[in-house]
């Protein structure tokens, strides 16, 4: 069974390590948003896509889920002493990661091909692929105004009232080399537990139209997110936070749709093919084991 997952954030990512464990290779390609992607202090930082490299290559901090494993922080220490941005906390290893992709951007080569050999120099075996190679960028209209994603979510600590989202250039955005060969020939694509409106929807919106089952796993459980500020921003669109509402944001696209046990009782209220799990992700073996159960219903729904 060849699966193609679409995923951005801590959630997607390790859901998307979860089937990396059981499926081989040539059976698994990843799509990560790229949406969050950003200039700063010079370099070109794509959060969502080094999040899920970090993770499938085992480098990444367990306890935050972004980041490296024994990262150190002279190189931003050193800039906030001499008054620059800081922020955006950037380690001394991740720095030699965006050093090195910006330099190789600014020699005309393109993300997903500066991707793969990320993935291949990091051990990475199954596919990662950029949704493009084009600048698309997520931008939060809030009650502040319009903010930039990361101004949004890091430096604004998800503070200001959502109002709405954009993406700036997806209109002339084409799916990245690969993406479009990955979709026509999964069996399946399975949405990760990321979050709908800023991780999955600049996906979708790139994208061409899915001609696959689709399965969804919702980053919701009890009303609440495990990370991120999806949660938050259902409320303040006016929109009750839950696993129905993910499910209603993806409406028709959906085959099947996999939540936690907490929200059993939301299932009979799903259109879609429900399994209802234990969905929370808090070590290696809960990744594999939910991974495992999505497998499972997947097979349970295959024609």
């Amino acid at each position: 069974m060849k699966i193609t997952a679409l995923a951005g954030g801590v959630g997607g990512a390790k859901l998307a390590h979860g089937l990396a464990q059981i499926l081989p290779p040539e059976d698994l390609t990843v799509i990560v948003n790229t949406g969050d992607d950003f200039e700063h202090l010079g370099l070109y930082i794509c959060p969502d896509i080094d999040t899920v490299c970090y993770t499938l290559a085992g480098l990444a901090n367990m306890e935050t889920g972004w980041g490296r494993a024994g990262e150190t922080w002279k190189t931003i220490e050193n800039i906030e002493r001499l008054g620059g941005p800081s922020w955006f906390r950037l380690g001394d290893q991740d720095f030699g990661t965006h050093l090195e992709r910006t330099r190789r951007l600014k020699e005309g080569q393109s993300l997903s091909r500066i991707t793969k050999d990320f993935c291949q120099a990091w051990g990475i075996h199954h596919i990662v692929l950029p949704m493009t190679d084009s600048p698309v960028r997520t931008i939060v209209d809030s009650d502040e105004g319009e903010l930039a994603f990361q101004e949004y979510f890091v430096h604004r600590r998800c503070e200001p009232k959502v109002k709405g989202f954009r993406f700036d250039g997806v209109e002339f955005a084409r799916p990245a080399e690969g993406v479009n060969d990955a979709l026509t020939s999964a069996d399946v694509i399975v949405i990760c537990p990321s979050n709908p409106w800023v991780s999955v929807d600049p996906i979708l919106r790139v994208i061409p139209k899915i001609n696959r089952p689709v399965i969804a796993v919702s980053p919701i459980i009890g009303g609440k997110t495990v990370k991120g500020p999806a949660a938050k921003m259902y409320a303040e669109l006016g929109i009750e936070p839950s696993a129905l509402a993910v499910a209603r944001h993806y409406g028709s696209l959906l085959s099947g749709y996999v939540l936690d046990d907490i929200d059993a009782e939301l299932s009979d209220k799903i259109e879609a093919r429900t399994l209802v799990t234990n969905t929370l992700m808090n070590n290696l073996t809960d990744r594999a084991r939910l991974a495992t159960d999505v497998l499972h219903f997947i097979g349970s729904i295959q024609p």
